[in-house]
């Protein structure tokens, strides 16, 4: 007899991170199904009870976010539809079936001040709406499923999509210099990273039963310009042309939403219980830029 595959079901799966999971080979005994947001608007709640109904997923990944910082400001209400109702309605979802829930989150719950990396056990004080959107979704999942992992992550990117990486890329195409915010601390995290190491929790879960909050990012640290830095040391090494990178303060960006000043998450209770250590974000950077150069070689570029 043939035992069922396990399904895992991915909500925001045309997102950056849904989309580097459902680009990854399913665990043994497991089957992924994605869904995007053409698919279902995860906070209408009748629409979502019908979806997790059908599959009836074993597991539930939320990689659907509303994550526009700045836009939110003004956005509140579809910030928190998308960022605190979704959340409680896979939640609600999940216990009606008895599926776990692997809920993406953020380290903008945090407002920054601390000097040494963030916690699980830390005080969450969002500044931004965005931030509180983040924490209000984290709240019901945690009052609504016991079953459920909540993953905060920062500075998520890939090569492709709209993100800081692809940003930079861009950017260093056509100006001769780039302004670049260097005094924010965080990580730069792949997102493949991020979607292997989903793949790799889940079939531990049923083994291990711990549950609850999770720090993910990679590891080490620097700033969003030496985050630029690194990939136009890595334009240039390849023989392209790079701009003039100045470094400016955070008051000089002046961006709509506040950003805390030190992002950068420790991991260690997620090697402790899952065994996931990622590896440093410079060497997931080289990886991210290996897959930009092979794809624009594909397409005739290189």
């Amino acid at each position: 007899m043939i035992d069922r595959l396990r399904t895992v079901l991915v909500f925001g799966a045309g997102g950056q991170l849904g989309h580097q999971l459902m680009q990854q080979t399913a665990p043994d005994g497991f089957a992924l199904v994605g869904l995007t947001h053409a698919d279902i608007d995860i906070a209408d709640r009748d629409a979502v009870d019908v979806l997790v109904r059908q599959y009836r997923p074993d597991f539930i990944v939320n990689a659907a976010a509303y994550t526009a910082v700045d836009k939110a400001e003004t956005d509140v209400d579809r910030a928190f539809a998308i960022n605190e109702t979704g959340p409680r309605n896979l939640s609600l979802a999940a216990h009606e079936i008895g599926a776990v829930l692997v809920h993406l989150s953020t380290d903008y719950v945090f407002d920054g001040c601390k000097t040494a990396p963030y916690l699980e056990v830390d005080p969450v004080a969002p500044m931004s709406a965005y931030g509180r959107s983040k924490e209000a979704g984290e709240r019901a999942v945690r009052e609504l499923l016991a079953r459920h992992l909540i993953l905060r992550t920062a500075w998520i990117y890939a090569a492709q999509g709209s993100n800081f990486f692809t940003t930079m890329v861009q950017l260093a195409r056509r100006r001769d210099s780039v302004r670049v915010v260097a005094d924010q601390q965080g990580t730069p995290t792949a997102a493949g990273d991020i979607a292997r190491a989903i793949l790799a929790i889940i079939p531990l879960i049923r083994e291990r039963n711990v549950f609850g909050t999770f720090h993910l990012t990679n590891s080490g640290q620097t700033t969003w310009h030496g985050f630029a830095q690194a990939i136009f040391g890595a334009l240039a090494r390849n023989g392209s042309r790079v701009p003039r990178l100045e470094a400016i303060t955070t008051s000089e960006y002046a961006a709509p939403a506040r950003r805390p000043a030190m992002s950068v998450l420790g991991c260690e209770k997620i090697n402790d219980v899952y065994g996931i250590r990622l590896q440093s974000w410079s060497d997931a950077l080289n990886a991210t830029f290996d897959t930009l150069l092979a794809r624009d070689m594909g397409r005739g570029g290189g």
